[in-house]
């Protein structure tokens, strides 16, 4: 593995963009949302960047590989609560769109992370 450092890969400093953005984005959802898709979804998208560095701080690729699937599959979480977001009218389209690019864009790096580890089954 090249990367020494989770924070040296660009998957999780994409992630970390995520995070930063979606908690901007859902600090403009209704109060009546706090406990709901706000909790939700910033805990997904935290969810994102954490699984990667801790993936990349165990001591088999195997174990990054499971983590970075965890990961992943955060990514389609923050995605189908963004759309939620969206179908209840509760942000902006640009809003929406910039989120769902970034997360697409992570989840695009996770999986070429992945790829590149060829775990042992």
């Amino acid at each position: 593995m090249a990367a020494k450092n989770y924070r040296d890969l660009i998957a999780w400093q994409k992630a970390m963009d995520l995070a930063e953005l979606v908690y901007k984005v859902t600090g403009r959802l209704p109060d009546e949302e706090r406990y709901g898709l706000t909790s939700q979804l910033r805990r997904a998208s935290v969810s994102v960047a954490s699984n990667i560095a801790e993936g990349q701080g165990r001591f088999t690729d195997a174990d990054f590989h499971r983590f970075l699937s965890i990961a992943h599959g955060s990514v389609r979480e923050v995605e189908t609560q963004l759309l939620l977001a969206a179908r209840l009218g509760l942000l902006s389209h640009e809003e929406i769109d910039s989120a769902i690019e970034l997360s697409a864009e992570v989840g695009r790096l996770i999986a070429g992370l992945a790829r590149s580890l060829k775990p042992k089954a």
